[in-house]
C-alpha cells in the first residue's frame, strides 16, 4: 500500500483555537488554558481514508503578526491549508482574506485547496458580543472559491469536539481525490 504525506498548515489569528483544533484531532484532549505558539508547531498522525493510508504533517503556525517572517517557510510545499476563525471575534473573521494572501505569497502563488473552519461554536450562544453566523462563514467560503476554486466550510468546537474529526476527515479526503 503506497502511503501518501499530505503537509497542512493551520493559518489564522492568535486564539482562535488553531492549537486546540490540532490537538483534538491527534486525540490528546481540550486544555482551557491558552498557550501561545511560538513559530509553529508540528504534529503528524497516519489516518486510513478509504483503504489509503496517509501521513499529516499538520502545522500549527502561530498567528501574532511578530511571527510573519517564520511563518513563510512552513507554506511551501503544502497540499492544502486549513484557515480558521474565532465565530465569537468577527476580526479574526475579517482578517481572513490576509491568511490566504500571505498563504498564496510563500507557496509560489500555488493555489491549493482550502478549507475554512469557524471555530468556538459552543461559545456563540454564550457571549454579549456580535457573533460570525454559519451563513457569513458560508459566505467568505464562496468568495474564497472565486479565487481557489477548492474551498470548504466547516463550523467546529476544539472544546466538545463537535465537527473536528469530520472537518479533517473531509478535508483529507477531498484532497486525495
Amino acid at each position: 500500500m503506497l502511503r501518501r504525506i499530505l503537509k497542512i498548515p493551520l493559518l489564522g489569528d492568535m486564539a482562535v483555537g488553531k492549537t486546540s483544533l490540532r490537538k483534538k484531532y491527534l486525540g490528546e484532549g481540550f486544555n482551557t488554558k491558552y498557550m501561545v505558539t511560538i513559530g509553529a508547531d508540528f504534529s503528524v498522525k497516519s489516518v486510513l481514508i478509504d483503504d489509503r493510508e496517509v501521513r499529516l504533517q499538520i502545522w500549527d503556525l502561530a498567528g501574532q503578526q511578530q511571527f510573519a517572517t517564520v511563518r513563510s517557510l512552513y507554506y511551501n510545499g503544502s497540499s492544502g491549508a486549513i484557515l480558521v476563525y474565532d465565530v465569537t471575534n468577527p476580526h479574526s473573521y475579517e482578517n481572513i482574506p490576509l491568511w490566504t494572501k500571505e498563504l498564496l505569497q510563500n507557496n509560489d502563488n500555488k493555489k491549493i485547496p482550502l478549507m475554512l473552519i469557524g471555530n468556538k461554536i459552543d461559545l456563540r450562544d454564550t457571549v454579549r458580543t456580535t457573533t460570525v453566523s454559519k451563513e457569513e462563514g458560508e459566505q467568505l467560503a464562496e468568495k474564497l472559491r472565486k479565487e481557489f476554486n477548492i474551498v470548504y466550510f466547516f463550523e467546529t468546537s476544539a472544546k466538545t469536539g463537535e465537527g473536528v474529526n469530520e472537518a479533517f476527515d473531509y478535508f483529507v479526503r477531498s484532497i486525495l481525490d
